[in-house]
């Protein structure tokens, strides 16, 4: 385990403790089936088998975190819960929910997306924390408000953020100095024009330096970055509309098609989702939007270009960042709410999350560890946290896991040529509006 790591094991006790002060606070359920501990008596009158969903801790070394770690410190302050742990990945997460909800067999704690909480929550999945003492109010203090708000729906909590996942403009500085660069682009303007002039080409047109790009990022994910940036939204301020298709959506993924159509800072085919190195660790790129994560592997592919890193964000009308990430929540059914609740404090507390981050190299969701060890080592992670005010989320409406998937395939038509920029997003529109009248 790094450093930081090494040090939760010592703390977190104190955390669990702190909680517990919240269980305490929050009186029984009203099925009256479990009392919750106080002061004097510990809480050692929370108990329960009780199940948890997580699609991270993945691999040896994450089981190892909660199992080893995690989990024990959890005992210490909950000696009458067991966890029952159900290892996935985000790609099968969603089937997995699906088929729990449908066979009624609910896990009692379950982690999922941002953009995600919508769709369980209206279905009745989840439960309302705020009926178990954890409200928007008592969390304000901890999340910036965008953060929360992907856990909220129709006004009630139903989710703890534990990490975020964060894509943003990140550049080399030194092949931006070799063109005179000095500052990163600061608007969509300056954008093209670095983008334009840091392009390299063989003598046959061959592209050998992508100026900016576009394709080893999700192009949902990318093209929502662009979107955010350039003053649009997903949907309405009620969510009954889409509005990707408005003006600032359409002239914001223009402004991606015109990258790659007529300026050609990137070929179509260039770059993929599947690469193995990020371009702009091996050089084939100058810019990208990229994923906070990067920091990881240029620790493991070029450790030589931790200098030369440069984290920005895309500025169009205001800064634009995207955020996705991974909350706790309760189900609406489990038996032993109380230990349910326990252990979502209890993972979403500042030391066991900032275990979980660390791990993952993600973004802590709670402010106050923008001053840890670990955030303050990784820039980009840094810069993540210090910008979290202009950052941007999915989802908003119960049928957002139906749509997000004709994003991209409508975003490559215009990249290609297929369709025009307003067509594309225009059908898009059309297909999420179906979805939402079912």
């Amino acid at each position: 385990m790094k450093k930081e790591t090494r040090r939760v094991k010592a703390s977190l006790a104190a955390g669990a403790a702190a909680f517990s002060l919240v269980l305490v606070a929050c009186g029984g359920t009203d099925n009256g089936s479990e009392a919750r501990g106080d002061a004097n008596s510990g809480d050692s009158e929370v108990s329960g088998d009780i199940t948890l969903l997580t699609p991270i801790y993945e691999g040896n070394e994450g089981k190892q975190l909660l199992e080893e770690e995690l989990l024990p410190q959890f005992y210490e302050q909950y000696p009458e819960v067991t966890v029952t742990v159900d290892y996935t990945n985000f790609g099968s997460l969603n089937e997995k929910l699906t088929t729990a909800v449908a066979s009624g067999l609910v896990p009692d704690v379950m982690m999922m997306g941002v953009g995600w909480i919508e769709a369980f929550a209206s279905n009745g999945v989840l439960a309302d924390l705020g009926e178990h003492g954890v409200t928007i109010d008592e969390l304000s203090g901890d999340f910036t408000p965008e953060i929360l708000e992907g856990g909220v729906w129709e006004g009630d909590l139903y989710a703890v953020p534990i990490m975020l996942d964060t894509r943003f403009g990140i550049a080399r500085k030194d092949i931006l100095a070799e063109a005179g660069f000095t500052e990163p682009p600061g608007s969509f303007e300056e954008l093209r024009e670095y983008a334009i002039a840091l392009t390299e080409r063989s003598d046959s047109g061959e592209l050998e330096r992508a100026g900016f790009d576009l394709l080893s990022m999700d192009l949902r994910q990318m093209y929502e970055v662009f979107l955010f940036a350039n003053g649009g939204s997903l949907f309405n301020d009620d969510y009954t509309e889409p509005a990707f298709n408005s003006p600032e959506g359409v002239e914001a993924l223009q402004f991606l098609v015109d990258l790659v159509q007529e300026d050609e800072v990137e070929d179509i085919g260039f770059s993929s989702t599947d690469i193995d190195v990020h371009p702009l660790l091996n050089g084939r790129a100058a810019m990208a939007v990229g994923h906070n994560n990067l920091w990881i592997q240029l620790q493991e592919a070029a450790p030589e270009l931790a200098d030369e890193l440069m984290p920005f964000s895309i500025t169009g009308t205001q800064p634009g960042m995207f955020f996705g990430g991974t909350l706790a929540t309760v189900s609406s059914g489990s038996s032993h709410p109380e230990a349910a609740m326990a252990l979502v404090e209890f993972l979403a507390g500042e030391e066991a999350a900032l275990a979980a981050n660390e791990q993952r190299g993600n973004v802590p969701a709670r402010t106050a560890l923008l001053d840890s060890e670990y955030v303050q080592s990784n820039p980009l992670v840094q810069f993540a946290m210090e910008n979290l005010d202009v950052a941007q989320r999915e989802g908003g409406v119960p049928q957002w896991l139906e749509i997000r998937g004709d994003f991209t395939p409508a975003v490559e038509s215009a990249l290609l040529g297929q369709k025009t920029a307003q067509e594309a997003l225009d059908d898009l529109a059309d297909g999420a509006r179906a979805a939402m009248d079912r």
